[in-house]
């Protein structure tokens, strides 16, 4: 019998070969090389970061929260490359989740007897 964390290091190391991984470590290189795309990307990455972090600490956002998103929003819509970096991402969480889907069928099963 294999050893799990075997499995699952394979499993990330066959991760990195996958087209969309490397569609999206592509498109991530043309945000890179955008010197005010990366900066956008990266504050708009941050700031959603600590909104998530205030709705797990269940925080209410303030208007001010809404208003700074909402203008992150609109740049980030207006800024090409980063569009087609997200939608990469988007492509390859589709993946991730169907293998989350997989890892948890066990407990799924577990749970629907």
């Amino acid at each position: 019998m294999s050893n799990i964390y075997d499995t699952a290091n394979q499993v990330e190391r066959e991760i990195r070969e996958l087209a969309e991984f490397k569609a999206l470590q592509a498109a991530y290189d043309e945000v890179k090389a955008e010197e005010e795309s990366y900066k956008l990307f990266k504050e708009f990455q941050g700031f959603q970061q600590s909104l998530q972090e205030k709705q797990m600490r269940g925080e209410e956002f303030s208007d001010e929260d809404a208003e700074k998103a909402q203008a992150l929003a609109v740049q980030v819509q207006q800024a090409e490359v980063i569009n087609k970096l997200m939608e990469k991402e988007q492509a390859f969480s589709l993946i991730i989740n169907d293998l989350n889907r997989i890892i948890m069928t066990p407990i799924r099963d577990l749970y629907n007897d």
